[in-house]
């Protein structure tokens, strides 16, 4: 319990006074320095909580959920068994190649992925607000192009284009590449810079013909209720479907959300070495108001206040520094989190900045996810590093002899 006397005395040295300037230089500095390092850490990740669920999110409405590929067999998926059904909420049989599109001067590699004319208005990527075209059903000899696709070759809905295939056709004059023109019925926009340059959806049947697949080779793509808990979801579609390649879009993009992870990891780490250097001033700053309240120390020992009410009362400076200072860096990392896609704007528009490329992030806008579960961690690992390092100076004080202390006052 902490007792009248040592509240009011440990106020009494948080007060600012003129003589000690010096020391409150060194207070102040350690509250921003605190302050900014738990703000910082908060807003830093919040940013990458808010890319890693976006990028999800992203990946969750581009990607089938669950891919099963045949090795030898086509896939039987008419009959399949109700744990299927119960966690299934779409089943399409799909296909892809890789093509070159032609256009004028232009030339680009592209993927091609086919699917049957009433699967692919199932897609959640088909029914999203920027979706651009009237009909939803991808028919003969027409295709759905990706908005970034559609800019870098000023494509639009209606416009020819010409697909060269991978696959050949045998002449007289040898093996020539397939080549074919398709009309650019819709415009889709998975929100993924990369996939939306990249990809191009046709009908199933045009594409087998097309790039010279069979039938047999079908993929059958499962799109599950819940999608993020995948794992356990995979092991029951793994036994419907024993002899065949089972895979997830977890597994497709494994490399990079474990590079997510360990970006996260690392970024929490250096930070926190901000909050601790900032808490390292309280050592300073304690140790200097111990030297100036030598004769305050001397006269309370000599009235009768015991050594642990000494430690207390320094022990509770430097505590009050680093809590105070730590909540108002959560308050200001939260409001910044809130903001930051404003403020990316503001700076952006202010000073003609590219901060967040969509080329190289895949994202449109600079996505943030408070995560109060970060925030707590963060919060404990600031108080508990400001009570680590104020341990030391209270101690200090409270061992210093009353007698030497008043000698010379």
């Amino acid at each position: 319990m902490i007792s009248t006397l040592e509240k009011e005395v440990t106020f009494r040295f948080l007060k600012a006074r003129k003589k000690d300037g010096f020391l409150n230089v060194i207070s102040i500095f350690s509250f921003i320095g605190i302050s900014l390092g738990v703000a910082v850490l908060i807003i830093v990740m919040s940013v990458m909580n808010g890319f890693r669920t976006e990028l999800i999110n992203k990946i969750v409405g581009f990607n089938p959920h669950v891919t099963v590929k045949p090795y030898n067999n086509p896939i039987e998926y008419k009959n399949y068994d109700k744990v299927l059904k119960t966690i299934s909420e779409n089943l399409v049989l799909s296909n892809s190649s890789e093509a070159i599109i032609i256009r004028d001067q232009n030339s680009k590699g592209v993927l091609l992925r086919g699917y049957l004319g009433e699967d692919f208005s199932k897609l959640e990527l088909i029914n999203n607000k920027n979706f651009l075209g009237q009909n939803k059903k991808i028919e003969k000899n027409s295709i759905s192009i990706g908005r970034e696709l559609s800019f870098n070759l000023d494509l639009n809905i209606g416009d020819n284009i010409t697909l060269m295939s991978s696959s050949g056709v045998e002449t007289i004059i040898g093996n020539l590449p397939k080549q074919k023109t398709f009309i650019i019925t819709s415009i889709f926009e998975s929100g993924l810079a990369e996939f939306d340059n990249n990809v191009i959806f046709l009908n199933l049947n045009t594409l087998e013909e097309f790039s010279n697949l069979s039938i047999d080779e079908r993929n059958l793509e499962i799109y599950l209720k819940d999608p993020k808990n995948i794992e356990q979801q995979k092991n029951l579609i793994q036994k419907n479907y024993p002899n065949d390649l089972v895979f997830t879009w977890a597994d497709m993009n494994r490399s990079l959300f474990s590079a997510l992870k360990v970006e996260r990891n690392v970024m929490f780490i250096i930070l926190s070495l901000i909050i601790i250097v900032a808490a390292f001033n309280i050592i300073s700053g304690l140790t200097i108001l111990v030297k100036n309240k030598t004769r305050d120390i001397a006269i309370l020992k000599s009235i009768g206040v015991l050594n642990k009410s000494i430690i207390k009362i320094f022990f509770l400076v430097g505590v009050i520094i680093g809590s105070t200072a730590t909540f108002f860096g959560i308050v200001i990392g939260i409001t910044f989190s809130y903001y930051v896609e404003n403020l990316r704007v503001f700076l952006s528009e202010t000073f003609d900045l590219t901060l967040f490329p969509e080329e190289i992030y895949f994202l449109s806008t600079m996505p943030s996810e408070i995560n109060f579960n970060s925030i707590f961690l963060i919060s404990i690992c600031s108080i508990f590093i400001t009570i680590l390092v104020s341990i030391f100076p209270a101690v200090k004080a409270a061992k210093l002899d009353p007698v030497k202390s008043l000698k010379y006052e």
